[in-house]
């Protein structure tokens, strides 16, 4: 029997393997509508295997996106675009989720095809917000600092969007508070220069992320899962680092979430990431085991192998996958096979010509 392929309960959504695919950005949209781009690039990951898919980081806002090519999820006609994406993802077996996002100090970024990195009006940028008026590096927008009730429209605009994902049919919420994104930068003491109530120490600089998460499992029903996407470290001597994480997380348990998604870094440019296979992997497996919570790896987990190790050894619930999963949409299905774990999947019958399992105590070929 393979770990990878037993279901995992996450409130009540049932995951049928413990493989995601993390949300990864397409920049393919056009005033945040999801279009037959998404449809096609996440359907086919649930076509693939896949347990959970989920959407690309969404804005909450329009100056909440990354980019003008980022999704949102901020009007009804989102909304609707969103709805035929997770029918077609739930038809296949897959749970559909969603990351909402603000993009912060890091919005009205340029898309990989773009000249320049950060846009101006003319080319379609906008005025970018933050915890502080800081700029990410030289060049880029510098934001204005949110006031409270700007940070109080906020978490209602997460709320809102909690509403529309669920409407939609997302069974998956996750609220983005990493790689250096609003809420993330709020956490960070490299990047949160606040005096108010929502800086100084851990208590302000935490917030406005336990804010949101109030007021989004609030919106939520019982019966959905929640996850919180962290940066477990800042990967900063003077930054957010693994023990914060550990403390956050356990408070975000008992807040009503369900999974931690453990990524890192982005706050600031000079941070020296140390990457490797699996480098995320023991942020966690410390979470995990610490705060008493599920969590999620992602991050350079190639192989079935390496993906099986990790569930068994008990460093995390759940394996996300983003380039693996953009070069190999069925890796799923290859792993199944790999571990010998076919007869655990199922397999599109349009598809069953490529893999190889015995049925009736023939081979299938």
């Amino acid at each position: 029997m393979s770990l990878l392929f037993e279901p995992l309960d996450l409130r009540g959504v049932t995951l049928r393997n413990r493989i995601g695919v993390s949300p990864m950005c397409q920049y393919s949209a056009v005033d945040g509508m999801p279009n037959d781009w998404h449809l096609v690039h996440l359907a086919s990951r649930a076509v693939g295997g896949a347990g959970l898919v989920v959407a690309e980081a969404s804005g909450v806002e329009p100056r909440g996106r990354i980019t003008p090519g980022c999704t949102g999820i901020y009007n009804d006609e989102q909304l609707d675009a969103w709805s035929r994406i997770t029918r077609v993802i739930t038809g296949h077996g897959a749970v559909p989720g969603i990351q909402l996002a603000h993009a912060g100090r890091k919005a009205g970024a340029g898309r990989p095809t773009d000249a320049t990195p950060y846009l101006d009006a003319s080319e379609g940028g906008w005025p970018v917000v933050g915890p502080s008026s800081e700029p990410f590096e030289d060049g880029a927008h510098v934001p204005a600092e949110l006031t409270e009730a700007e940070i109080a429209d906020l978490v209602q605009a997460f709320a809102a969007a909690a509403e529309r994902a669920v409407t939609a049919g997302f069974r998956f919420i996750e609220i983005h508070a990493a790689h250096g994104y609003l809420l993330h930068s709020f956490l960070s003491p490299l990047v949160n220069r606040r005096t108010d109530r929502y800086g100084g120490g851990v208590e302000g600089r935490e917030r406005f992320l336990l804010e949101v998460v109030a007021a989004v499992r609030e919106v939520l029903p019982d019966d959905l899962a929640l996850s919180v996407r962290l940066s477990a470290s800042d990967w900063h001597p003077d930054g957010w680092d693994i023990e914060d994480s550990v403390a956050l997380s356990q408070r975000l348990r008992d807040a009503g979430v369900d999974l931690i998604d453990c990524s890192s870094g982005g706050a600031v440019p000079e941070a020296r990431i140390q990457l490797g296979p699996g480098y995320q992997v023991p942020f966690a497996a410390q979470i995990r085991a610490e705060a008493g919570i599920p969590t999620a790896a992602v991050g350079m987990i190639s192989t079935p192998e390496q993906a099986e190790d990790i569930l068994v050894d008990g460093h995390a619930d759940l394996i996300l996958l983003a380039r693996e999963s953009l070069r190999d949409p069925y890796w799923p299905l290859a792993a199944a096979q790999a571990l010998g774990a076919l007869d655990e999947v199922e397999v599109p019958w349009q598809y069953e010509r490529g893999f190889t399992r015995r049925r009736g105590g023939d081979p299938l070929e």
